[in-house]
């Protein structure tokens, strides 16, 4: 397996006035990569929503199947209603295609042409001119380097500022420099889409005059994360499970009190708990020789499941900087992790009882857990134990 893979993110403000955003972003994992396609419906608001919303559902998984980008556009146009005012039957849209995290692929119609950060300067890239039928599109392949970031836009992101701070518009050269002023190693590709969002909003004076939508893709080495939550059911697996979780390539994080003891122990190592409280809802954590994070368990998963699903709606990640638990858990699993491993021990805690706590209550929020961050596209495995 190649030693490279991806993360994605985007942000999509409405034009002002709208209930729904005219731009729709799709994309699709694959074993073997992923697919993105950002797509921006003719006009705004509900009309504009079901063109892009068409598009870019219709050219993921036409694309995804592996079938010809020619087949793609000439379904599209096919399918699509018409504006009876321009007599045009499409959005514009924008794919990206990433396999084996070795090759890039874009393909560009009638979009701001994709930027291609490598080591944080912008990086042109050969485009090719396709014609189908009378659409002119633009085809690129680019070979992928550790670090590599993408950047889509739809054409609002170009014209922020218009009418407000910027006689021209903000332009994609002023983008460029904008995203190389900021950009950092490590710098996560939804941490890209929500500084040029923020940054496209304060430009239109926060009255968007037209969709906007930016979606970043960056290409990054494979880092694990694993999460030993709770003790095993049978108090016999404990070495077992405990030596097949430290065995794990990767950071190691206990969560839970009876867990970390058990963990000391079997390591033959003192667990220290601090008495600081950067969060006074949050417990401390403690320390292991060893061991990258020690946490408590319920309160502190809880937390954390909380943060992970305001990412899923678009909200701001408001554990960044922060040192108590549940936000450094946050920060490995966010901005560090491609593939997590939770071991969640299924037996019940006799110190929860008298608060009401059973072990189903831990394990939803595990399973929550995990289905938000594999929303986020992060590779997720769960062992009960």
């Amino acid at each position: 397996m190649n030693s490279l893979t991806t993360e994605a993110g985007f942000v999509s403000l409405n034009k002002q006035g709208e209930q729904l955003c005219g731009d729709r972003v799709e994309w699709i994992e694959q074993p073997d990569g992923v697919t993105l396609v950002l797509a921006d419906g003719l006009g705004s608001g509900v009309k504009a929503n079901i063109l892009s919303t068409l598009t870019a559902k219709i050219i993921a998984t036409m694309m995804a199947e592996g079938l010809p980008v020619e087949e793609c556009v000439r379904t599209i146009a096919s399918t699509l209603p018409v504006c009876q005012q321009r007599q045009v039957a499409y959005s514009t849209f924008t794919i990206l295609q990433v396999r084996d995290g070795s090759t890039a692929r874009i393909i560009q119609f009638d979009n701001p042409s994709v930027i291609l950060l490598r080591a944080g300067k912008n990086c042109p890239y050969p485009m090719e001119e396709l014609w189908v039928d009378d659409k002119k599109i633009f085809s690129s392949t680019i070979d992928l380097l550790p670090e590599d970031m993408f950047v889509l836009f739809s054409d609002g992101a170009v014209y922020a500022g218009i009418g407000h701070s910027l006689a021209f518009g903000w332009g994609r050269e002023n983008i460029i420099s904008f995203l190389e002023g900021r950009y950092r190693l490590g710098l996560p590709a939804r941490d890209v889409a929500s500084l040029l969002a923020e940054e496209a909003n304060r430009l239109y004076e926060f009255q968007p005059g037209d969709d906007t939508t930016i979606a970043a893709l960056r290409v990054r080495e494979r880092q694990a994360v694993n999460l030993l939550v709770g003790p095993p059911f049978n108090r016999d697996d404990v070495p077992k499970v405990i030596r097949r979780f430290l065995e794990q390539e990767g950071r190691h994080i206990v969560c839970g009190g009876t867990t970390s003891s058990l963990v000391g122990r079997y390591l033959g190592r003192p667990v220290t708990t601090s008495l600081r409280y950067y969060d006074p809802a949050i417990p401390p954590i403690g320390e292991i020789e060893g061991l990258d994070l020690v946490t408590e368990g319920v309160i502190t998963l809880q937390r954390v499941a909380d943060y992970v699903h305001a990412l899923t709606k678009g909200e701001p990640a408001p554990f960044r900087g922060k040192k108590d638990g549940a936000s450094r858990i946050a920060q490995n699993l966010m901005d560090y992790a491609t593939d997590i491993r939770f071991y969640l021990g299924r037996a019940s805690n006799p110190a929860h009882q008298p608060l009401g706590i059973s072990a189903d209550v831990k394990q939803e929020i595990v399973r929550q857990l995990c289905k938000d961050l594999r929303q986020l596209g992060k590779n997720v495995t769960l062992q009960y134990c």
